[in-house]
């Protein structure tokens, strides 16, 4: 989508400098040009201004400028020229006017009239025209400004000291330019300028970087191949105005053909006859008759061809012979019905193809023959004719026949005839033919994007494009499900070209092992204190190295580039086109205040858009799209599998890095730090993940030692608007982790930089951790067709709003910022969202999509994430706590090998998860089969025993989720949180419940690696065992969930360890549990109470315990610090109750956690398992402490999200329509009455012919009517019942009939580009409009006999300038306040 364009960016200088000297002091605004935000550094020496060397001697010219003694020696001369009387003054200002007129004559372009705006139409330029020479060095210096008129190959360019090079253009865009070179460094007050902002490039500019890695010269800190600017150095480069990118508005099926192309050479002998469905191009029967030897053959032909309906076309193919027995009366009616002139003449083993219309007489056939002789036909019988779809799409039937070398050919094909037209959902500037353009994957396959070549179409509209070839995949161009899926479109071509100069293959010290090809490419590198620097509408191709450093732009140690940093015209990147680079796109390292907007950046290896070092923060990406990120080798964060299990160079010793926890994460959007903004933009398809926010703990490489510390875990996150990712292999968002920021040592054998899982986001107030916690925002986040999460986030507080889920693995999983008693507890939230399970976008084969199989509402055929039988999860529960509200559920349908639930848990889980995990004002729809789903052992889900895996536990505030309100779901075996009027949903494997829930974090040492074994005291023969969770640590942590006012035990696998801590987690106060722990006899005690301050590690409040002589005293006295220790069962009894205020969502009080140490010193080392002694002597009746509440009763009207359609351009209303028709066989077996639905207002009819009329303008429903049949009333209803600027909505019920011909004419002037053939058809469905224009959502849907239609969704945009409305609401464009404010 392209947006609006306000920002103000002022154009550089080209002032005429009389003295051949550019102009250093003035700063003022003249007629469209402004000198430099601040003057480069003053050169240290004076150097040549402009000096060519070659080996060669007779190429060698040297053009010396004034020395400093010369120019002592001017200064004095004009001194004296002062003093000069007034004629000779008046003479010499005539004179200079004379040489002014003459710099105009000659200085400028000739045949254009002169610009101020346009660097080339400046005065005092000389035409350059430098020849090809590999061996020229070139310093253009002092006093030179060269307007470069021709193509050139130089072995370099320096441009320093005031020196200008401008590329010439011309006004019809013919001065095409080619600048051919190993490096270009512009530097100490040198420009370089193609165009300006106010003066477009109009021709062809390009620059060539030439040279190989290990050969030629290699500039300190540049590299080899480089447009490098330096300290001082002015960049300007400014072409056409081409739109970047843009999104699909309507679906480009496979090959352009609803149901895709058709090709097939038959094998068989006789007539091959393809019978072609003339509304859609879809091949319907394909047949053959050997009329060669049998006649009943043709009389079975004869049948097929009368038993068609009229306007059904034919195409007939003779392979080997079919004339033998072709009887007179087939001949006839071939000719009858389908007009062919050469039938009754077919001979033997001549070739003869035909394409005709059942009906249509000669008008509508095309065939011919070829004469057999000596086995050959001298070529191909061909006939061929051109069609046009209901949809308007044009496509050709051909057909061919022949013999050659003595064997029979024959062909079929349906196609979509010359070019596709690609419909686009904005109108695009520059996009001309001969342009290349790329279309995005909308599958799990990112490798499902493709590339077309623009044709000249003068009948497109300004938005449509015409494009050569047919597509292979599916690329959607809707809204489904409610989830906007169009396609991104982006134009990879510029006239302003800076590219690579490839070898065929990969040589040299390469990564050849990964590469076939050259990555070894050109670059463009900025350092701090350039000048300025502005590029706009310039394409990159093979740009970037798999070198360290050296990217297609790289804006390297620059530091603050907008304002801040002293530039009256912030730098920016504009309507860039980066594609097929070999190393990153655009790389923002140690900068801040850059703006990357409109920038296109395809098939790249590495991180894309990256942000290098943890300390770039202010940066704007806006409206970017990236895809096809691949992986490469640079860093171990950008390597795959192979390079980085084979990549050692900078691991310490022997270790081999593990690609899953080191590696695989290379992100089309790599952020560093969350002080960014990114709006409106979109990742299409990575080998890892669409967006990835990481978490340096300090800065690291070249910024290492810039800041002692980046605090970027702690610092708020800037911006995060109407982004969308899809076709990543991993995630969508992913928000966690960071990087390693020390080398590699014995202890930590890793690599530098390698991915690392120590990192934590908890933004607060000024990254000061003693101040309020700042919520991260994720504001109209879209997430569909990735492989596994749509989005992953770890930390709070964050939250999501606004945002739709289809199609992934898991629709998002929310991780919390850490582990107890390190984190302190957040909020992680989910509102007004939309999940969907699997959408109508089915999904193409191939481009490496894995997996295919059944799925779906419809049980269809479809690509899969992840596995056949992978569990589909919307939301799902890791640890928490997590709050989900105002959010809808649909289309989670299981299949035999598949589990599929709306919510979900975390897989294999060995982590807590809290009770305080909650859900509200949910909406599930009709084809949400399992709201919840805990697992069961088996794939997947394996024995499902971790400690995670039986504390799974939820809230169900309302009782939106279960129907019963203020319960807690949890697993079906878990008792410690049962009671005996819990409501078991077996299909969950779940168990809703009443009751007062929390946690107790038990931490022990000495032993560290005991199995843990919990009874409730109400359920002795349930009991719980957990395995703790650090197996390899000083200490082991547990961490049950538990149901409060309730009384437990606690038995080891082994001696009791010697110190426990007990933890009380999200305890209010007064809350309590009574606990029993397990330990020898005779064991004695030392216990205590305090409050723990994670923030110091200190405590606070301590309190010794005191032992009392029975349960009975430890039970009248809960509240003071007692035990009892019952010495003949091994139990030592404490009543755990907290006795302080908890506040929002931390885990402990607000003075801090309270927790009970116990020191035990034991006399014997036998196991302490208490269960036989401890019950029945302790057991209790099972009750519930809360009593189950009544089901809910009514409809909830406010559960769900408010919005219907979530798409990336919510300035747009959409209305959702439904069409439901009924055929006939759906009737007969009862099925739902159909329905026309406006935006969840249901229409129910029961005649033959609904329909439903609504304003385009306003989304009002108009009109609801039936009929009867289709007769001469709704004809004429149809051309003149309804309102201009009206929807239509037509269904059907039963079987079609009455007069079908009619009403399909009178859908013309409402959509359909021909009539319709509907005789013998079941069910229609129509979205029509009335009015002056023919809207791409318009389409017609029809049924053959015995077959219904499903429910027909399409949403459909209101308030169109093409409607005509007069009333149109003002367009609230957000994206461009936050880009407005971002900017400031």
């Amino acid at each position: 989508m392209q947006e609006e364009r306000h920002l103000s960016r002022t154009p550089l200088a080209f002032p005429p400098a009389p003295n051949g000297r550019p102009c250093r002091s003035s700063s003022g605004y003249v007629a469209g040009r402004v000198m430099p935000a601040r003057p480069p550094p003053s050169p240290g020496v004076t150097s040549h201004s402009v000096q060519w060397s070659s080996s060669k001697a007779e190429n060698q010219a040297t053009f010396i400028s004034r020395g400093n003694e010369q120019w002592r020696e001017t200064e004095a001369a004009r001194k004296r020229r002062r003093k000069v009387k007034n004629s000779l003054v008046c003479a010499g200002i005539c004179l200079g006017l004379f040489f002014i007129v003459l710099a105009v004559v000659f200085g400028t372009n000739p045949g254009s009239e002169r610009d101020e705006n346009c660097p080339d139409h400046q005065l005092g330029f000389t035409n350059w025209d430098p020849g090809h020479n590999e061996l020229k060095k070139v310093v253009i210096g002092e006093g030179d400004r060269f307007r470069l008129v021709s193509s050139a190959t130089l072995h370099s360019i320096i441009i320093q000291q005031g020196g200008v090079l401008v590329f010439a253009d011309s006004a019809d865009g013919s001065k095409n330019i080619s600048l051919k070179c190993s490096y270009i460094l512009v530097r100490d007050g040198g420009e370089l300028h193609i165009g300006a902002e106010k003066c477009r490039y109009k021709s062809r500019a390009t620059i060539t970087l030439r040279g190989r890695s290990n050969e030629g010269e290699w500039l300190p800190t540049f590299g080899r191949k480089v447009l490098g600017v330096d300290s001082g150095g002015t960049l300007e480069l400014h072409g056409a105005l081409k739109t970047s990118w843009t999104l699909l508005a309507k679906t480009l099926p496979p090959s352009g053909l609803e149901f895709g192309s058709y090709i097939e050479r038959p094998v068989t002998r006789g007539l091959n006859v393809r019978v072609v469905d003339q509304d859609t191009g879809q091949v319907l029967l394909a047949d053959r008759f050997d009329t060669h030897d049998f006649a009943n053959e043709s009389k079975r032909l004869q049948k097929l061809l009368q038993s068609q309906d009229v306007g059904r076309i034919i195409a007939i193919a003779v392979r080997d012979s079919a004339a033998k027995n072709l009887l007179q009366l087939t001949k006839d009616t071939i000719q009858e019905l389908l007009g062919s002139g050469l039938v009754q003449d077919l001979s033997y083993r001549q070739a003869w193809a035909l394409v005709g219309v059942i009906g249509a007489g000669n008008m509508s056939c095309d065939e011919s023959v070829r004469d057999y002789e000596n086995h050959d036909t001298g070529g191909k019988a061909k006939a061929r004719k051109e069609f046009v779809t209901l949809d308007g799409v044009r496509f050709a039937v051909s057909a061919s026949s022949q013999w050659k070398k003595g064997i029979p050919q024959a062909e079929f094909q349906v196609n979509v005839s010359e070019g596709l037209v690609l419909e686009l959902l904005d109108e695009v500037q520059g996009w001309e033919m001969g342009d290349r353009l790329v279309v995005a994957s909308t599958d799990y396959s990112m490798h499902q994007a493709e590339e077309f070549t623009v044709l000249r179409c003068p009948e497109c509209t300004s938005r449509q494009i015409m494009v050569t070839g047919k597509a292979q995949f599916l690329h959607v161009g809707e809204i489904m499900d409610g989830i906007d899926m169009r396609a991104e479109v982006g134009m990879l071509t510029r006239n302003i070209v800076i590219e690579g100069e490839m070898e065929d293959s990969c040589y040299g010290d390469n990564w050849c092992q990964f590469f076939k090809h050259d990555t070894f490419g050109g670059h463009l590198k900025i350092l701090k204190n350039f000048t300025s620097v502005h590029l706009s509408n310039v394409e990159l191709v093979h740009m970037g190295q798999q070198v360290m450093g050296s990217y297609p732009v790289h804006f390297h140690l620059c530091g603050d580039v907008d304002k801040l940093g002293g530039y009256s015209s912030p730098t920016f990147l504009d309507s860039l086109a980066i594609h097929h680079c070999f190393s990153r796109c655009v790389t923002v390292h140690a900068t801040n205040g850059l703006l990357i907007r409109d920038t296109v950046g395809y098939d790249t290896l590495g991180h894309c858009f990256f942000l290098e070092d943890g300390i770039e923060e202010r940066n704007v990406l806006f409206h970017n799209l990236g895809l096809v990120t691949k992986p490469g080798t640079l860093l171990p964060t950008d390597r795959n599998d192979a390079m980085c299990s084979s990549i050692l160079n900078n691991v310490y010793g022997n270790y081999i890095p593990v690609p899953a926890t080191d590696c695989k994460a290379v992100s089309t959007f790599w952020v560093a730090n969350p002080n960014n903004h990114l709006i409106n933009n979109a990742a299409a398809g990575s080998q890892d993940t669409g967006i990835w926010y990481l978490f340096h703990k300090g800065p690291t490489g070249d910024s290492h030692g810039l800041l002692i510390e980046t605090k970027a875990e702690l610092t708020p996150l800037g911006t995060f608007y109407n982004n969308r990712v899809h076709s990543n292999f991993k995630a969508g968002l992913f928000i966690d982790k960071g990087v390693k920021v020390s080398n590699a040592t014995a202890d930590d054998p890793r690599e530098y930089l390698c991915l690392d899982n120590s990192a934590r986001f908890r933004p607060h107030q000024d990254a000061d951790p003693q101040k309020p916690r700042i919520a991260a925002l994720i504001d109209r986040l879209i997430a569909f067709k990735n492989n596994d999460h749509g989005a992953w986030v770890r930390g709070g507080d964050i939250v999501f709003q606004n945002s739709g889920f289809s199609d992934n693995g898991i629709g998002l999983s929310f991780a919390s910022d850490g582990s107890f008693p390190k984190d302190e507890g957040s909020s992680q939230v989910v509102s007004e969202s939309l999940f969907v399970g699997e959408s109508g976008n089915y999904g193409s084969q191939g481009g490496q999509n894995k997996y295919w199989g059944v799925g779906g509402v419809e049980g269809k055929n479809r690509t899969l994430p992840r596995d056949k039988t992978f569990p589909i999860r919307g939301f799902q529960i890791y640890d928490g706590p997590i709050h989900v509200t105002k959010t809808t559920f649909q289309n989670y349908m299981a299949t035999p090998v598949r589990f599929t639930s709306a919510i979900g848990f975390f897989l294999k889980n060995p982590w807590q998860l809290t009770p305080k995990n909650s859900f509200s004002l949910l909406k599930f729809d009709t084809k949400v089969a399992q709201r919840v789903f805990f697992g069961k052992p088996g794939p997947w889900f394996e024995g499902y025993d971790f400690d995670g895996d039986k504390n799974e536990i939820f809230h169900d505030v309302d009782g939106s989720v279960t129907g019963y309100k203020d319960t807690y779901v949890s697993r079906m075996d878990n008792f410690l949180v049962q009671h005996p009027g819990c409501k078991n949903v077996t299909s969950w494997f779940g168990s809703v419940c009443s009751g007062k829930y929390a946690q107790v974090y038990i931490q022990t040492r000495r032993p560290q690696n005991l199995t843990m074994t919990i009874v409730r005291d109400d359920y002795p023969k349930h009991p719980m065992t957990l395995r703790g969770i650090n197996q390899r640590a000083d200490f082991q942590q547990y961490q049950p969930v538990v149901m409060l006012e309730k009384g437990y035990t606690i038995h080891w696998n082994g001696r009791a360890p010697e110190e426990t801590f007990l933890y009380l987690i999200n305890f209010n106060k007064g809350d309590w549990i009574r606990v029993g722990l397990c330990y020898p006899q005779g064991s004695d005690f030392q216990i205590m109470a305090d409050i723990y301050q994670r923030q110091n590690s200190t405590a606070h409040s301590v309190e010794d315990f005191l032992k009392v002589a029975s349960i009975e005293e430890l039970q009248n006295k809960p509240g003071q610090r007692k035990y009892y220790f019952d010495n003949g069962a091994g139990l030592l009894f404490l009543m755990l109750q907290a006795r302080q205020d908890r506040e929002g969502h931390s885990y402990c009080s607000t003075q801090g956690c309270e927790r009970v140490k116990v020191a035990a010193v034991m006399k014997t080392q036998g196991v302490s398992n208490c269960m036989p002694a401890a019950y029945p002597t302790y057991s209790m009746t099972p009750k519930a402490t809360v009593a189950m509440p009544p089901p809910s009763s009514g409809k909830c009207e406010s559960c769900g999200a408010s919005r219907l359609a979530f798409t990336s351009d919510p300035y747009q209303t959409y209305l959702r329509v439904q069409i439901q028709s009924l055929g006939k066989t759906g009737t007969q077996q009862g099925q739902e009455t159909p329905f026309i639905s406006v935006n969840s207002t249901r229409f129910s009819f029961g005649e033959r012919f609904y329909m439903v009329t609504v304003d385009a303008c306003s989304g009002t429903v108009t009109q609801n009517v039936s009929f009867a049949k289709a007769d001469a009333v709704m004809a004429n209803y149809l051309e003149n019942g309804i309102s201009a600027r009206s929807i239509v909505l037509l269904g059907s019920k039963d079987t079609i009939g009455g007069d079908v011909d009619a009403i399909s004419k009178k859908l013309v002037p409402l959509g359909t580009a021909k009539p319709a053939r509907l005789h013998k058809r079941e069910s229609i469905a129509f979205f029509g409009y009335r009015g002056n224009s023919r809207p791409l959502w318009t389409r017609l849907y029809s049924s053959p006999a015995g077959q219904g239609l499903p429910l027909l969704e399409k949403y459909i945009p209101l308030q169109l300038e093409d409607y005509g409305c007069t009333m149109v609401n003002p367009v609230h464009r957000k994206e461009l306040e936050l880009l407005h404010k971002a900017l400031q």
